[in-house]
């Protein structure tokens, strides 16, 4: 493994692993690989936080009928608490590192890229949930950016197995070239 890659750890929040309507039950079966390579590299990960806006009328486009939908899990409607990354990662913060993002996606505004750039990184090794949503999103960004991507199978979570199962065998056969699909052991043993 190249000494340029972090660990990008997708939503691991309290949003999505409590009693909300955005509860992912996988979520607490992937925690302890999850936990395996941020113990390990806490210093390589940046933890993405998925953030709502404070109503609806904030948010842009379609995101505010997304957000008309889910009000209850607005800024301005939820326990802030929630936006949190859960307690067992948010241990390791410093001196692993937050980011926080608006849409699925964390390379919508640049932010991340430049700062990545700015250290050199030209891997991801990356985790978290949903699989077929936020994790998406960034493999998909990262691949047009032209990052390599490690994609941790028992370290990415969904509510929907259907559709984990299928971003999975999509990513791994469609985008082979730019991106691995391996679990968290064999990953940690080529690091």
């Amino acid at each position: 493994m190249p000494a340029s890659w972090i660990h990008l750890c997708i939503d691991m929040q309290s949003m999505f692993a409590e009693d909300t309507p955005w509860h992912v039950p996988w979520m607490a079966s992937v925690t302890p690989a999850v936990l395996e390579v941020a113990g390990r590299y806490p210093e390589k990960t940046v933890l993405t936080r998925f953030v709502p806006p404070t109503a609806p009328a904030g948010a842009t486009g379609m995101w505010k009928d997304y957000y008309r939908k889910w009000e209850s899990l607005t800024l301005g409607k939820m326990d802030h608490r929630l936006v949190e990354v859960v307690p067992d990662l948010a241990r390791f913060v410093p001196p692993a590192r937050t980011f926080d993002k608006m849409t699925y996606s964390p390379w919508v505004d640049g932010r991340l890229h430049r700062i990545l750039q700015a250290e050199g990184i030209s891997t991801l090794a990356i985790t978290g949930g949903e699989t077929d949503v936020c994790v998406l999103a960034a493999v998909l960004g990262a691949i047009d950016l032209g990052y390599a991507v490690k994609l941790l199978s028992d370290a990415v979570c969904s509510g929907a197995d259907e559709t984990h199962d299928a971003t999975l065998r999509l990513l791994g056969e469609r985008f082979s070239v730019q991106v691995q699909v391996l679990t968290t052991e064999e990953f940690l043993r080529g690091c």
